[in-house]
């Protein structure tokens, strides 16, 4: 995109470098990534306004010194703002677009800051209130800024949508409705179509950002009156939007809490005093529908997990009425089942099954993962058979704490519906566990575990819940494979001949080092792990010789002289000779004997 002055220049080409005037630029600011790059490496990850505040105070420091444009003197202080000269001139840059972007988000994040204190101080609100405004002023400076020649028709655009969702904001705070929804609505159509312009790679921030605009504008079409429902709602309030149960059920208590006086479970009318046991029974009438809205597992279990503490405030309150009323602290003692305390097993019966619910999610998830996981070559987080055994440890648990709950022990229908859940689980529960004596290689037990765990799918089929029947199915044809391969595992682990190197193609570990059995082909697994067996570092001890006490060398090269003629040997006869007859005749030799 070309200024005046560039395309004046254009006609004249001959005098062209006479007379155009340096620095005439087209500046690009992407604010949305400049913002989010900024917020999450400076403190907003953890939701720490503060340091971000700080971030922002300090970088638009460092722009004012690089960029020549400071406001005070040791002495003075000059205010200074960025002007369209600015982007102009010789000197022109896009950094000059950066100041005003960073005192509008300092006053932004300063806001919301004060949001965070205003929950224990009251009177920060009004305090709030003003930072808004300030930064919707430099928000629409930077407008002004950006309508000039220098800058893209992107920067326009992504200043435009700044412009208007921090406007919003600021209405969305004053209960301005009205307005409030019409300025989301105007940056949350810019963000969509530019994002629909842009390149694919980055078109997921803008999605982000549609997305995070959408439960602020349906929460003012609610407050306007264009029909949003309860579950709607609910779905802000697991977003953080709206803070606690009373705020909620306040927009629609005038309505309908009337009508909340009793309530019914299994045929008994039950009487409902307590008031925040009221809201909470008319916040989840339309709970499943909110939940089906919701698109990721995530998501869900954020809405459940939402209710679940509001439902033990509510059981909170119950217990609180009944520890106050002595008659029926005694009747509790004393095991009767009055209305109050059927009050408190159904609300109790609530918590447990919406608790079970978010556990079936939280399963289902990680089979997402491990499917996931599986099909990338093991890329992101593995997920372990144990795990998924501890998942359905936690479930029995809740079906066992809704199987004793008080005044249903006599209900047969009850405790059939809660004892084919249990059933269920347990099949699962087995197959998990087999899955893990698998890796484990152990192979008999995993093949009676899986024996185990098709017996209790077979019982349960017969009467759990619809919802299960399907899964109980697929888990009976999955169970028959793995059954026998198992069991095939296991005979060849048995198998004598596979010792003396019958089947070379399966993987087997020996005992002896690798140098030992040089000669032998065999496949070990563990030669391929940080701890190969090799080689003994360590030799062993064998016997030797024990070392002498001296070294004569020289008895080696010694020959002795034959003495056989030295040696008496039995039944030889000397001689005769001069010296014989001497002594015989002297009496000198005696007789031989």
């Amino acid at each position: 995109m070309e200024s005046s002055a560039g395309k004046k220049s254009s006609e004249n080409a001959s005098s062209q470098e006479v007379s155009a005037p340096e620095g005439a630029k087209t500046f690009t600011l992407e604010v949305l990534r400049i913002i989010k790059d900024a917020q999450q490496q400076h403190g907003l990850r953890h939701g720490d306004y503060q340091r971000y505040r700080g971030y922002c105070s300090r970088r638009i420091g460092r722009l004012r010194k690089v960029l020549k444009l400071p406001q005070c003197d040791k002495r003075h202080y000059k205010k200074k703002d960025v002007v369209l000269a600015h982007l102009q001139g010789v000197r022109s840059d896009v950094r000059f677009l950066h100041i005003p972007l960073m005192l509008a988000e300092r006053a932004w994040a300063y806001a919301m800051q004060l949001r965070q204190e205003a929950n224990t101080e009251p009177r920060k609100k009004f305090h709030l209130i003003g930072k808004l405004r300030k930064a919707c002023v430099y928000a629409l400076q930077l407008q002004e800024l950006a309508n000039a020649e220098a800058c893209d028709a992107r920067t326009r655009w992504e200043i435009e949508a700044y412009n208007a969702w921090l406007h919003g904001t600021l209405h969305f705070e004053l209960s301005l409705w009205k307005s409030a929804v019409e300025n989301l609505k105007r940056a949350q159509l810019v963000y969509q179509n530019l994002g629909e312009a842009l390149p694919e790679e980055e078109q997921s921030l803008y999605r982000t950002k549609v997305d995070e605009l959408t439960p602020s504008i349906r929460y003012c079409a609610y407050n306007i009156g264009e029909g949003a429902s309860m579950d709607d709602l609910l779905e802000l309030r697991a977003q953080g939007l709206l803070e606690n149960l009373e705020s909620l059920a306040s927009q629609v208590k005038s309505q309908s809490s009337e009508a909340l006086q009793t309530t019914e479970w299994r045929g008994r009318k039950i009487l409902v005093r307590p008031e925040k046991v009221r809201l909470f029974l008319l916040s989840i009438q339309d709970l499943d529908k909110s939940i089906e809205k919701a698109k990721t597992f995530q998501a869900k279990i954020e809405i459940l997990e939402t209710i679940i503490m509001d439902c033990k405030d509510a059981i909170t309150a119950i217990r609180d009425e009944i520890k106050q009323d002595p008659k029926l602290r005694a009747s509790a003692a004393g095991g009767q089942v009055v209305g109050i305390h059927f009050l408190l097993s159904y609300l109790t019966y609530i918590r447990l099954m919406r608790t079970l619910e978010r556990n079936m999610l939280l399963v289902k998830q990680a089979k997402a993962n491990l499917e996931d996981s599986s099909a990338n070559e093991g890329g992101g987080k593995k997920v372990r058979p144990q795990d998924m055994t501890r998942l359905y440890e936690i479930i029995l648990q809740n079906v066992t704490e809704l199987q004793q709950l008080t005044g249903m022990e006599e209900d047969k229908e009850y405790q059939n519906e809660i004892g084919a859940l249990n059933t269920t689980f347990r099949a699962f529960r087995c197959y998990y566990i087999a899955q893990t004596l698998v890796a484990l290689k152990r192979w008999r037990e995993a093949v009676a575990l899986y024996e185990r765990s098709t017996k209790y799918a077979s019982e349960a089929l017969t009467s759990a819940p619809e919802a299960y029947t399907e899964e109980l199915r697929q888990l009976i044809n999955t169970i028959e494979g793995c059954k026998y391969s198992a069991h095939a595992y296991s005979v060849l682990e048995d198998d004598p001949a596979d010792e003396a190197g019958a089947l070379p193609e399966r993987a087997q570990k020996s005992s002896k080092p690798l140098y030992e059995r040089l000669s032998e082909y065999k496949e070990d697994a563990s030669l391929h792990t940080k701890n190969p067996n090799v080689f003994r570092l360590t030799p062993e001890m064998q016997p030797i010789p024990c070392k002498p006490l001296f070294f004569d060398l020289a008895l080696n090269f010694v020959q002795f002289p034959s003495l056989e003629d030295k040696i008496d040997s039995p039944g030889k006869k000397q001689p005769a000779g001069i010296s014989g007859f001497v002594k015989g005749f002297l009496g000198w030799g005696g007789t031989s004997k």
